[in-house]
């Protein structure tokens, strides 16, 4: 009996989660296309298109805890009407004004709108779930998560096709405004009252985390895991349209990656159950070496099997596409490894009894790695694997001769955060171990 009622939840929880949906498969369809949009449709090179992608994702990592503590004050329906309406306004204007002055103000207000969303969903989740519910609350909530992923870029895969780089933004701007009718006839608001920080709580909490050495190597050396894990979408695409025509598919070998996780994720951890989370979290830094090494390995595939490789149940494929999901697959099995661990060992590098307020700030690593990520690629790939409107005939030859060079670099960011992160443990073990000793010294 107890456990059929743990899994009643009230109407807010389920109207949360369907909008969660809408909200990954709007962002996913648009994101996993942006840099070839900025490119090819808005007229960016690939640097400024990179920085400008960055700047995307990483704000929307930055700003939660401000806009949580707005959604607070002015109530989770109204906060959930205005996010969902600054991403339909945001997605039709990337749609129909694709012009670079007016791209970036629809940027932000997509970053606006996206940060708002994080916290009013998790809010909902655990205010509509007793603790005894809070478990299975939080397995619907990250199935929503990786079913508005996965259907998002399968989505956007055939409109790419068949309707162009702009049908994907009217898609995401139809799911936003879908979401905003449902949150207005069907969203029962909850009570926030008294709760919540402010502004300035929020600041200082920032001020807090920024100043404090050990946090911050910490979220610096996890950020080069998470460059090379945010390469999907900031290389891949044009990396792959380049190099095997526009044909290929971005989007579904990016759905690579949360079909593996989906599918390891509880496997890992329950392995890995009995393990200090800095020896998970040191397993999966090992394995992002490996990853891009395979991502890097397709002239060798290439030169053993040809361009064309003949794979079960009549399909073929290019060696560069299948050695791309080699790579995802293991950057997948990694995540297995490091994302449920993570949060647990960042709490544990704060100071006792503030693990709470620390942990507001826990996601931090992806504001760096994705501003750091996608700016290092357009580099890259100006360099590697240009755009072809940029070459003569003659360059177009030997253009790409040397585009799996790209790899590398992210195997070597890899594994310089793989050997730092075992530094890291090593040192702040022996830190921790000398201040226990000495605070059990007794008072002459």
């Amino acid at each position: 009996m107890s456990s059929h009622i743990s899994w009643k939840f009230p109407q807010a929880f389920w109207v949360a989660n369907g909008v969660e949906l809408l909200e990954r498969a709007s962002f996913y369809a648009v994101f996993i296309t942006f840099t070839l949009y900025l490119s090819n449709v808005v007229g960016f090179d690939d640097i400024d298109a990179a920085w400008l992608s960055g700047f995307y994702a990483a704000g929307v990592y930055l700003l939660p805890p401000f806009t949580g503590a707005f959604a607070d004050k002015m109530g989770f329906r109204n906060a959930m009407l205005l996010a969902f309406g600054l991403l339909a306004i945001g997605f039709f204007s990337l749609g129909a004004l694709p012009y670079k002055p007016t791209v970036v103000p629809a940027v932000i207000l997509l970053i606006i709108g996206g940060s708002f969303i994080k916290g009013l969903i998790t809010g909902t989740v655990a205010k509509t779930s007793t603790s005894d519910q809070r478990a299975r609350a939080y397995s619907i909530f990250y199935g929503m998560v990786n079913v508005g992923s996965f259907s998002g870029k399968s989505i956007s895969y055939p409109l790419r096709l068949n309707w162009g780089l702009e049908s994907i933004e009217y898609f995401s701007a139809a799911l936003s405004l879908l979401a905003v009718i449902v949150v207005f006839f069907w969203y029962k608001n909850i009570s926030t009252a008294g709760e919540g920080k402010s502004l300035q709580e929020v600041w200082q909490g920032l001020v807090r985390v920024l100043t404090n050495p050990r946090l911050v190597t910490l979220i610096l050396i996890v950020s080069g895991f998470w460059m090379i894990q945010h390469q999907m979408y900031a290389t891949m695409p044009k990396y792959v349209i380049r190099l095997v025509g526009q044909e290929a598919s971005p989007e579904w070998i990016a759905n690579v990656n949360p079909a593996v996780v989906v599918t390891f994720v509880v496997i890992v951890t329950q392995l890995m159950r009995k393990a200090m989370a800095i020896t998970s979290m040191t397993i999966g830094m090992l394995l992002m070496p490996l990853s891009a090494l395979l991502m890097a390995s397709s002239p060798t595939l290439e030169s053993l099997l040809g361009t064309s490789i003949s794979l079960p149940f009549g399909i073929t494929a290019h060696p560069i596409t299948i050695m791309l999901i080699a790579g995802i697959v293991v950057q997948g099995l990694a995540e297995c490894f490091i994302s449920p661990r993570y949060l647990e060992f960042f709490s544990k590098q704060a100071p006792k009894g503030e693990e709470g307020l620390y942990l507001g700030f826990g996601h931090l690593h992806s504001f760096v790695a994705n501003l750091l990520g996608f700016g290092l690629s357009g580099y890259l790939l100006t360099k590697y694997c240009p755009d072809p409107r940029t070459l003569t005939p003659d360059q177009m030859t030997t253009a790409y001769a040397d585009a799996n060079f790209i790899w590398y670099y992210f195997l070597a960011i890899g594994l310089t955060s793989a050997i730092a992160l075992f530094i890291y443990a090593r040192v702040t073990k022996r830190i921790d171990g000398r201040r226990l000793a000495g605070s059990t010294i007794p008072n002459p």
